[in-house]
């Protein structure tokens, strides 16, 4: 890597480099020489490993690793105010350093032309049974655990419901055994990875879909993408979720991320005593904040502020 950066730098004149993840940028630090450096921060890498994984030495070293990356980095663009107090305050990064821009969604490609029972034909879903979408990689943080447990409650409050979650991840062979532990098999389908093309049509096929995350949320793009797709989001009240949820609808947060308070809030928006906001309100929502042509000449600005 260091030599193709090397070479790539003598070939063409840049005026900026621009990082996306510390790992990446660390081995090339001597070579930037007096190119600025903007750095995206996409969440503590060391603080995701401590959370998951726990082991000491290599959660230190990923630390140290990014202190030195941001050491150097002149400017800093985050995804919520939540990961703007964390770099501050984990990383001691000056907050005048810090400029939070959100992240975008391309409306076009989730807002497809399909209703929702098209959708779940095309998938191949049940179409006669309430329906919720999950997507996130299957790690501790995420709260999957919470959310199958819960769904022992909301199925015997509706017995006809029924949970799809996406992705892959080490707690795959646990999430099953729970499953079946609880008698879900009928109600929680474990799906595996889902390509990307499948995506818009897996949020337009649900009812609402949920993101129960229990630790380090920094932005949540599923919720815009959901949003984009024209389907309410339930999520947890954690890191950047309610940055994102909370001006739209207080609804659509739920109190806590345990099993009760995921089961109660679920619960309500299939009875109806939770409001949800329709598919267009949904989609005018993710127009006028989160589409691309407006994120894109934030982040420009921000190029342009490190360049001088």
């Amino acid at each position: 890597m260091r030599a193709i950066f090397a070479q790539t730098v003598v070939e063409n004149q840049y005026d900026l480099i621009v990082s996306h993840f510390a790992l990446y940028t660390f081995p090339i630090l001597n070579q930037l020489k007096t190119l600025p450096l903007v750095t995206h921060f996409h969440g503590p890498w060391a603080l995701e490993s401590d959370v998951e994984a726990k082991k000491n030495v290599a959660v230190k070293v990923k630390k140290l690793l990014e202190k030195t990356v941001y050491n150097r980095s002149s400017q800093f663009i985050v995804l919520s105010q939540t990961f703007r107090n964390i770099l501050h305050q984990e990383y001691q990064v000056p907050l005048e350093k810090i400029q939070i821009i959100p992240g975008g969604v391309n409306i076009g490609r989730f807002n497809i032309n399909l209703s929702p029972t098209e959708a779940r034909d095309l998938l191949n879903w049940h179409q006669d049974r309430p329906t919720i979408f999950c997507i996130r990689r299957l790690a501790k943080r995420m709260g999957l655990e919470n959310l199958v447990s819960a769904m022992a409650q909301v199925r015997d409050r509706h017995p006809d419901i029924l949970l799809y979650i996406a992705g892959k991840g080490a707690l795959a062979a646990t999430l099953q055994t729970q499953i079946t532990e609880l008698d879900l098999a009928n109600h929680v389908k474990l799906l595996g990875y889902v390509p990307d093309e499948q995506l818009p049509l897996c949020y337009r096929a649900a009812n609402f879909s949920v993101v129960p995350t229990i630790a380090l949320e920094g932005f949540g793009l599923i919720v815009i993408e959901s949003l984009a797709a024209g389907t309410p989001v339930l999520g947890t009240p954690i890191g950047g979720i309610p940055e994102i949820l909370k001006p739209f609808s207080e609804d659509l947060v739920f109190e806590g991320c345990n099993r009760d308070q995921l089961a109660t809030g679920i619960i309500e928006a299939l009875s109806g005593d939770r409001s949800l906001p329709s598919s267009q309100d949904c989609l005018d929502y993710v127009e006028a904040n989160y589409n691309w042509k407006e994120i894109a000449q934030q982040i420009k600005l921000v190029y342009q502020q490190a360049i001088g």
